[in-house]
């Protein structure tokens, strides 16, 4: 009865952690969506799918031929693997938002009025 021991067990509850290829995959993504002032569409959008993330991973597989002749076919292979995992989209959001908060102290910064003293 060894065998049923894991029939169904599922990923522990929390954010997914990637491994060292995934992480180089999803920190692009991520910073992709908040270098083009998307983070608040991502993110409603991630949070509406979360139930679908296991199909959306599938679907990058099965269109992996086709992203592989337009852009790096292994980074998407990657970010299509972690997907895969029940806490990819709270790692998701969790590091978009971490990246658009360090983005907006540092325009906040920069659009400070400086004193000459």
């Amino acid at each position: 009865m060894q065998w049923l021991k894991h029939a169904f067990a599922v990923d522990p509850p929390g954010p997914a952690v990637p491994n060292e290829q995934e992480a180089v995959a999803v920190e692009w993504v991520c910073r992709q969506v908040v270098q083009r002032h998307l983070t608040t569409p991502t993110l409603l959008f991630l949070e509406m799918s979360r139930p679908l993330n296991f199909v959306g991973a599938q679907s990058l597989h099965f269109f992996g031929p086709i992203l592989s002749s337009l852009s790096n076919g292994e980074g998407c292979r990657h970010f299509a693997t972690f997907l895969e995992r029940r806490g990819s989209v709270d790692y998701l959001i969790g590091r978009i938002e971490a990246l658009e908060d360090s983005c907006s102290a540092r325009e906040e910064k920069k659009s400070l009025p400086h004193r000459d003293e």
